[in-house]
C-alpha cells in the first residue's frame, strides 16, 4: 500500500463536502460550525459512472466528507470514495469521512461457510480511497471498529435519545423497555438503567438468509405497562412487528418506538404505520423521503444528529478530546 501521510502535520481550517445522500445533514453541520459548504460538482453519467470535481484547492486543508450510505446504498458509497479519493488527488491535508449510517453493518462476521464478511470489505475501500479518519453512530455490531486500519469516531444516538425519552417516560404509565431482539439487550440495558426502567426482550431467531426472522418468546413482563421499543435501525420492519404483536399479546398498553437508523427499505415504513403504535421517534442519519414522512401524519418525532456531529468535527479540527463531551 502507498505510504500515508504525515499524521503530525496541522491539517488547516475545515472544509466540508456533502454527497447527494446527507445534503440537508450537512447543511446542519455546517450551520452549527459557522462554515459553508465546500463546492463539488457530482455529475452522473448516462453509463451510471459518476463524475467528481472540486470547486477549489483544498491541498493542506482538513476535509470532511458528510455522506450517508443508505438506499441507493451502491451509488452513495461510490460517491463517497470517490470524493475522498479526489481529495486526496489534491493533496488535502486530512480526509475524515462522516457517515452516519454505514451500509453493509449486518455482514461483520462468517456466521455459515462460504460468506463474506463485507463490511471489512467497506471499511477497507474506504482506507484506500485516502480516508485517515472517519467519524460515524451506532455500527450495528461493535467488532466492524476493528475492520478499520485508521482512527475513528464511533458516536452514539444514546447522548440524544437520553434526554428525549427522559421527558417521554414522565407521561407514560409504568413503562417499560423492551428490546427488539437480544443483539441489542445490552444497549437495551444502558437506556433502562438511565431511565431508571425495567427492561425486557424479544428472543429471536433468523430463518433464513433472508430478511425474515421468528418471534420465540418475550422475557419479561409488559402487562398493563407502557411500553418503549428501542433497535438500532428498522429495514424491513419485521422485528418491529414482531415486538409490537407479542407486547400486545403480553398485555402492554400503549407502545412507543424508537430506532436510529430509519433504513426502511420496501415497504416498511407502511408496514409501521399500520402497527398500533402511539409515538415513533427516529434520526436523521438517513433521510427520509416525504411519502414515507406522510405516511406517519403527527406519530412520528426525528432528532438532529447534525450538531452533534458538528461538535465533533470541530474537536476533532482542534484535536481535543471528544470524550470529555460525554463525561467519559
Amino acid at each position: 500500500m502507498a505510504a500515508r501521510r504525515q499524521s503530525n502535520s496541522l491539517y488547516g481550517d475545515i472544509h466540508l463536502f456533502a454527497g447527494t445522500a446527507s445534503q440537508d445533514l450537512a447543511r446542519e453541520i455546517a450551520d452549527y460550525l459557522g462554515e459553508e459548504l465546500s463546492g463539488v460538482t457530482i455529475h452522473e453519467f448516462e453509463n451510471e459512472n459518476l463524475f467528481i470535481k472540486l470547486h477549489s484547492s483544498v491541498r493542506g486543508q482538513d476535509c470532511y466528507v458528510i455522506q450517508t450510505t443508505s438506499s441507493p446504498v451502491h451509488r452513495n458509497l461510490m460517491e463517497l470514495l470517490i470524493i475522498a479519493q479526489t481529495l486526496m488527488l489534491d493533496s488535502a491535508g486530512r480526509i475524515t469521512l462522516v457517515f452516519p449510517y454505514m451500509c453493509y453493518g449486518r455482514s461483520d462476521r462468517k456466521d455459515q461457510p462460504r460468506v463474506p464478511i463485507t463490511a471489512k470489505l467497506v471499511a477497507d475501500m474506504m482506507v484506500v480511497a485516502g480516508a485517515d479518519r472517519y467519524i460515524t453512530m451506532d455500527m450495528h455490531a461493535g467488532q466492524i471498529q476493528g475492520f478499520f486500519d485508521i482512527p475513528g469516531d464511533v458516536l452514539s444516538a444514546y447522548h440524544i435519545l437520553k434526554p428525549y425519552l427522559k421527558e417521554c417516560i414522565k407521561k407514560m404509565r409504568n413503562p417499560v423497555l423492551l428490546t427488539a431482539d437480544l443483539g441489542f439487550a445490552k444497549h437495551g440495558r444502558r437506556y433502562a438503567m438511565a431511565l431508571d426502567i425495567p427492561l425486557s426482550f424479544i428472543e429471536k431467531r433468523r430463518t433464513d438468509n433472508e430478511d425474515h426472522t421468528e418471534a420465540l418468546n418475550l422475557i419479561g413482563d409488559v402487562n398493563g405497562r407502557d411500553v418503549l421499543i428501542i433497535d438500532d435501525e428498522i429495514d424491513t420492519g419485521g422485528s418491529i412487528v414482531e415486538a409490537v404483536t407479542e407486547a400486545r399479546a403480553n398485555g402492554a398498553r400503549d407502545i412507543y418506538v424508537v430506532f436510529i437508523h430509519p433504513v426502511l427499505s420496501a415497504n416498511a415504513a407502511e408496514r409501521l404505520a399500520a402497527l398500533p403504535v402511539k409515538h415513533f421517534t427516529t434520526t436523521n442519519s438517513i433521510p427520509m423521503p416525504d411519502e414515507k414522512l406522510k405516511l406517519f401524519g403527527n406519530r412520528l418525532t426525528i432528532l438532529s444528529i447534525g450538531p452533534l456531529l458538528g461538535e465533533v468535527i470541530k474537536r476533532a479540527n482542534e484535536g481535543t478530546s471528544v470524550g470529555a463531551m460525554f463525561n467519559e
